[in-house]
Order: structure tokens, then C-alpha cells, then sequence
């Protein structure tokens, strides 16, 4: 089969590899879709920790085609991959806190994943959808991040909410403050990002920082910081209202620093809060998807085939995109 291979920081191709075998516990699924990530960039270019040499993909749905002893799941089942494997007996597993797992093992970081014709995973990360169109089930592991950074920032109806970056998990974030009732604005300087933003429900959007503030007259109570970008986690703070809380669901390079002024924090008591993947929300994720709660069809800039993966990686997104996916067929 075929495979989408970091081999090395810089170095991604795709290769012929043996059609992997579930063991106990396990599922093999055949690739249906898989969305490419801005993780996936970051492992490329070494701003985050993974195993090479892995085939990358995370996020995914797959139909199930043979499973290991132990595993009652039908062959023929559609699936979405929930990625992230703990441990379930260190601290923070017993603590419920299994996104920060020290031995988290990720698909698609730690172990081959969806960017291939084939994939297996544990039987219990394996989330059946349904008749879920395959490239909109794609979606929920980024859907369930997004939830989760949601559930930290927990908007209520009539607050206000800027959302700070356009791709995919700001899209989302704008989709589930609007459900929630808040008034959300969505702040990125590409034009079509905000446009799509409007289409999706934002009831207001700007190009600049200054230009959110003139519209507001004081910030918001609720930022979300979705572009992973110094520059917008330095601006969070200054959108901020005081008494408001500030989300990062954004992942910056490993080792990347920004430049905070605690005092004003103090003084405002401004919450400055992380959200790291997808804790317990994933299956919430496919619910909405299922319900037509999230429009993601929006969200699909293009459709590449596998051969085209490597470059839809190491090169970098284009104006305007939110998410390729990948279609192995």
C-alpha cells in the first residue's frame, strides 16, 4: 500500500509499505478521507515532537475492513479515528486529565496513521459514524479540539467573543461560540476568511486589531487565540476586556516565546487559559456533525489525492485555504 512517510524533519514522500495487520484490540480500516493539519507542518519542519520514521494523519475516517481478536466491530463500519492514546494508569489518567497523559501515544505522531490506503488503530479509538459523508467526518478530531477549547472559555448567551485567526479551528470556534449565543467576531487580515466567517454565522469581523476595538468599544470577555501565531497571542490581551478570560487553542512552535505583561493581567484580572486536544469530546463532535449542528462543507478548500500529500505539507497554505483533505481513491 501506499503511505505518506515523515522520514525525517524536512524529508516527506510517499512509499510503497506492507498492508499493515490489526493485533488484538486493534481495527484495520481502509482510508476514506483524511484532512491535513497544521500539526502535520510542524512536524515537518521539527516544531513538534513526534517519531519519525511515521506516516503522518490524525485526523481521518476510514470503513473498517478486518479486525483483531478481541474486537467486535463489523467490518464494513465507518469510522473516525479519535487519535490520542493514554495510558489510563499514570497521574493524569487517574486523575481524568488523559489529554495530558505522560505516555500519550498519537496516531499520526507517535504511530502510522491516515495518510495512506490502510491504517490500524486500537478498537477503542475507532468512533462509528454512520452514513457521516467521509470528508465531513474527517473533521471531528479537529472539531473535538475546538470543543474542548470551548468547554475552558464556556461563553454564555450575549457575551462577546473574538475569534483570532481564520483556518479551520477558527472557523469551528466562531460555529460553536454562535450555538452557544454569544456575539462572536472573527479577526484575521485575509479577506475570504472573513467572508466565509460571515457566511458561517460571526455577527461581526475585522481585518486589524484596531479595527476590532473601533467596532467594540472595549474588547470582548472572550478571546480565542485559533492562529497559533506570536503576534495574535500578544494581541489577545489587548482585546481583552477586564474580568475576561483568554483561550489558546493555537499551536505555536516548540520553543517559540511571546512577550505577556503580567501586571496588566493582575490588574485586570484577565484569565489566561490553554487547550490541549480533545479530552472526552470527540464523540460529542461526531453527534454534531451527525446533526448538521456544524457546517464544515464551507471549511473544504481542496480535495488532493495521496500522491499530492507531501506537497500539500511541506508547502505552505495558500492565501485564503482552511482544509485540505486527502482522498486516497
Amino acid at each position: 500500500m501506499r503511505a505518506v512517510r515523515l522520514q525525517a524533519v524536512g524529508r516527506i514522500e510517499v512509499v510503497e509499505v506492507p498492508t499493515p495487520a490489526p493485533g488484538p484490540g486493534e481495527i484495520l480500516v481502509r482510508i476514506l478521507a483524511a484532512g491535513i493539519c497544521g500539526t502535520d507542518r510542524h512536524l515537518f519542519r521539527g516544531e513538534f515532537p513526534c517519531a519519525p520514521p511515521v506516516t503522518l494523519g490524525h485526523e481521518f475516517c476510514g470503513e473498517v475492513t478486518a479486525v483483531g481478536t478481541g474486537v467486535r466491530q463489523a467490518p464494513g463500519t465507518r469510522i473516525a479515528c479519535d487519535p490520542n492514546i493514554a495510558c489510563g494508569v499514570c497521574d493524569q489518567c487517574l486523575r481524568g486529565r488523559v489529554n495530558l497523559c505522560v505516555h500519550n501515544i498519537a496516531i499520526g505522531i507517535h504511530r502510522d496513521g491516515g495518510l495512506a490506503d490502510y491504517a490500524t488503530l486500537p478498537a477503542h479509538r475507532a468512533l462509528p459514524v454512520g452514513d457521516l459523508d467521509p470528508l465531513h467526518a474527517a473533521f471531528a478530531e479537529p472539531l473535538a479540539c475546538t470543543l474542548h477549547g470551548l468547554d475552558i472559555g464556556a461563553p454564555v448567551p450575549g457575551e462577546r467573543v473574538i475569534v483570532l485567526g481564520g483556518g479551520v479551528i477558527g472557523q469551528l470556534a466562531v460555529q460553536l461560540a454562535r450555538n452557544a449565543g454569544a456575539e462572536v467576531m472573527l479577526v484575521t487580515r485575509h479577506p475570504a476568511k472573513r467572508a466565509l466567517a460571515e457566511r458561517l454565522g460571526a455577527t461581526a469581523t475585522a481585518a486589524t486589531e484596531a479595527e476590532a476595538l473601533a467596532r467594540l468599544g472595549g474588547g470582548a470577555e472572550l478571546i480565542l487565540e485559533c492562529a497559533g501565531v506570536a503576534a495574535t497571542v500578544e494581541m489577545a490581551p489587548r482585546l481583552t476586556r477586564a474580568g475576561g478570560r483568554i483561550v489558546i487553542l493555537g499551536v505555536l512552535p516548540k520553543g517559540e516565546k511571546v512577550r505577556i505583561e503580567p501586571f496588566d493581567l493582575l490588574f485586570r484580572e484577565v484569565q489566561l487559559l490553554h487547550s490541549f486536544i480533545n479530552p472526552f469530546t470527540q464523540g460529542r463532535a461526531v453527534a454534531m456533525l451527525r446533526a448538521g449542528q456544524i457546517d464544515v462543507a464551507p471549511l473544504i478548500s481542496r480535495i488532493i489525492p495521496l500522491a499530492e500529500a507531501p506537497g500539500g505539507i511541506a508547502e505552505p497554505a495558500s492565501p485564503g485555504e482552511v482544509k485540505v483533505l486527502v482522498v486516497p481513491d
